[in-house]
């Protein structure tokens, strides 16, 4: 009954191109991971139970980057949360995930629209943050004729895009930042509801590792579940002991499949370095290794994930020129 969770059909790689990035945007789309994030960055879910958040509060199943939706033109109001908006005046934007939440003890039963996207370049040439004040803006104003029309704007929903940076600058490693809007008195001492303004947040988590300082709680988690250098058999020991995320025999194939094509990435990091020119006398042993990081992974991806021998060299980007000598090792050992 546990065969396809979602982190399950995330790692279900079966298109070349998609590769580890996308496989790290399915991963956390998943509601156990998702309801850490929110507990521990959102303040509507602080005081909730994390199991009460993926279970109660997160409506539907997270979408990641599918289907279009048309903020130009009037439609009736959606109950599922696509990924892409399409302006015929302001572009598309695409997100990495986005999906619905409820406020818990919440009268009114507000719905908040979260947008997560996994960076993987913390400086892409512009600001990160203003990119994240966008793509709220834009989750904010797609909601017209769909949250609310004419001049309804009371019914217009909050939107947090929350940004996981897997290699920030070192003084951003282990932190996390929240951006949004406040009160500020000028003149007087006015006071409007907080709901009323209180309407978009931009927050970054950027991850760093265990030799920083603040190594605990959500930026472990995640730092342990994108990691490329993190064990598989270590993955599913913190995840499950420390942070209560259980790992059924599905899970566990998802995290080898996740660790496999780690290795996969690094082989061909390794290769490419041979390839430049390495000294003489180590090249043969590392490009030995080489093809034993890639024979295992192979192997496991055929075990684990029922895949073609082909399909296997397809996902982890092995040159086909090399595929008849994997073949033929693998007749070798099988």
């Amino acid at each position: 009954m546990d065969e396809e969770t979602t982190v399950a059909q995330a790692l279900h790689v079966t298109d070349a191109s998609a590769g580890y990035d996308a496989a790290c945007k399915r991963v956390l789309s998943e509601k156990a991971i998702l309801a850490r994030i929110m507990k521990s960055c959102l303040d509507e879910y602080k005081d909730c139970d994390v199991n009460d958040i993926a279970e109660r509060y997160i409506e539907g199943q997270p979408q990641v980057s599918s289907v279009p939706v048309l903020p130009d033109e009037a439609s009736p109001i959606i109950t599922g949360m696509d990924t892409e908006d399409k302006s015929i005046h302001e572009g598309t934007v695409t997100y990495d995930i986005r999906f619905r939440a409820i406020v818990p003890n919440s009268e009114e039963q507000i719905a908040l629209i979260v947008n997560v996207e996994a960076q993987n370049r913390f400086n892409p040439g512009y600001p990160l943050v203003k990119r994240g004040i966008y793509y709220c803006s834009r989750m904010i104003s797609a909601q017209y004729g769909r949250e609310f029309t004419g001049s309804q704007y009371g019914s217009i929903s909050k939107v947090y895009s929350i940004w996981i940076c897997m290699n920030p600058p070192a003084d951003r490693e282990n932190t996390i930042t929240r951006y949004r809007l406040t009160e500020e008195n000028l003149v007087g001492t006015a006071v409007e509801p907080v709901r009323n303004y209180d309407l978009l947040s931009i927050i970054m988590l950027c991850l760093g590792g265990p030799d920083g300082d603040n190594y605990d709680g959500v930026l472990r988690m995640l730092d342990v579940l994108l990691s490329s250098e993190t064990g598989e058999a270590e993955k599913r020991r913190i995840l499950q002991d420390d942070y209560d995320i259980q790992m059924t025999r599905t899970m566990e194939k998802e995290v080898s499949v996740m660790c496999n094509l780690s290795a996969g990435v690094e082989a061909k990091g390794m290769a490419k370095g041979l390839a430049k020119g390495r000294v003489e006398g180590r090249a043969e042993g590392r490009a030995e290794g080489i093809t034993d990081t890639y024979l295992a992974s192979i192997k496991s991806l055929m075990e684990e994930m029922s895949m073609s021998a082909e399909k296997a060299m397809s996902v982890l980007r092995i040159p086909e020129a090399e595929w008849s000598k994997y073949l033929e090792l693998l007749k070798q050992i099988t």
